[in-house]
Parts: structure tokens; sequence; C-alpha cells
């Protein structure tokens, strides 16, 4: 089992950290991380490469133990720079985020008959998503352009509801039920926002 030091990169003594231990280092979040905390994890494990991915909103880097802290600075740019990348690619647009509520909203809520005008990505920190019924508008958190379409499906169906149904009583939640997913999206957001308060 990986032994964990917590720290910041930028902060740390790196000299008090071994090499030769498996080691977590968190690092608070920075330009080059576009805005999420990294976390670098020496992994006895590993022999020769470096890997890195998002968990619950963090970047996480996993490294050989026996680079040295200099080699571990270095590489940590570069890791980070490809899974931002690799998210950009995966990014949709509001029309793509439209057509997806309108196949959501036929498949889930077929009965509704009102349908939402626009769908879009608005920069939103306290909210994941919100509607407004007379306005028939959707908006979803630009924070998740790029989780797993579930999680996407999940807010989606959510706000859907809301064109008819505007509090969160037992029609909302029976209605919500229907989606499938909902346990599993849910424990995505709760652990994305656990890793973005660090």
């Amino acid at each position: 089992m990986d032994n964990f030091y917590q720290d910041s990169l930028f902060e740390i003594n790196l000299a008090e950290v071994s090499p030769r231990q498996d080691r977590e280092i968190r690092i608070p979040p920075t330009d080059l991380s576009a805005g999420a905390q990294i976390r670098v994890v020496r992994n006895a494990r590993r022999k020769r490469s470096i890997s890195a991915y998002r968990e619950h909103g963090a970047i996480v880097i996993q490294v050989p133990t026996h680079l040295t802290r200099s080699q571990v600075s270095e590489a940590i740019p570069e890791m980070v720079a490809r899974v931002i990348a690799g998210e950009e690619r995966e990014k949709i647009t509001d029309g793509q985020l439209l057509n997806r509520a309108e196949k959501l909203l036929a498949r889930y809520l077929p009965e509704f008959s009102l349908t939402p005008i626009s769908v879009r990505w608005k920069p939103m920190r306290e909210r994941w998503g919100s509607c407004t019924t007379a306005e028939r508008t959707i908006r979803i958190s630009d924070r998740l352009n790029g989780a797993p379409e579930y999680v996407i499906d999940y807010l989606l169906v959510h706000e859907l509801i809301h064109l008819e149904v505007s509090d969160h009583g037992e029609r909302f939640q029976r209605l919500l039920a229907r989606f499938e997913g909902s346990e599993r999206a849910n424990a995505y957001l709760e652990g994305y926002e656990a890793g973005a308060r660090g």
C-alpha cells in the first residue's frame, strides 16, 4: 500500500521528499492546470512510464519512485498539458448540447409538451445547472464540459424536468428516477467537488 505525503510542489522543500518512497504531493491550482489541483503520486509499481489523468476534478500524475525531484518537476507541465489537451478534444459545443438535450427529452420525458429554446454552457461556480422556465433556457456549468456523458446527461435531464416542474418535490423525483445513471452521476459530482476543494 502506498504511503502518501501531502504538500505543495511550488512551496515544498523537495529535499525533504525521498524519491525512493511512494509519496503524494498536492500542488495548488495554477494557470498551468487551468485552475485544477495537481497531485503527484510516486508509485513503486510503476517502473518507467509516467501517466496523468483527471480524478474528481484534480489532475493526478503517477511517476516511478526512482525519478529525481528535478525529473518530476520537469515532467509536470507536459503531463498536465496532455490531460488538458485531451479534454479540449472531448468538449462539446452548445449546439451539440442542445441536440443531446432534445434526444434525452424524447427518451426520458416523452409526455412533456415544452422543449428548450436554448441549452448552452455557462461559467458557473456555485451550481451545476439552471433552467429558466419562462424563457425555456437551460445552462450547464462549463466546468463539466469534458465530463463523462452520463454526468452531462443526468444534469440535462434534471434541468429538462424543470421546464414543467419548478420544484424538487415528489413528481420531480419520480421523473428524475427514470434516468438510470443518477446515483453514479451524483457520486461523480460529489467527488469532483471534493477534489476541487482539495
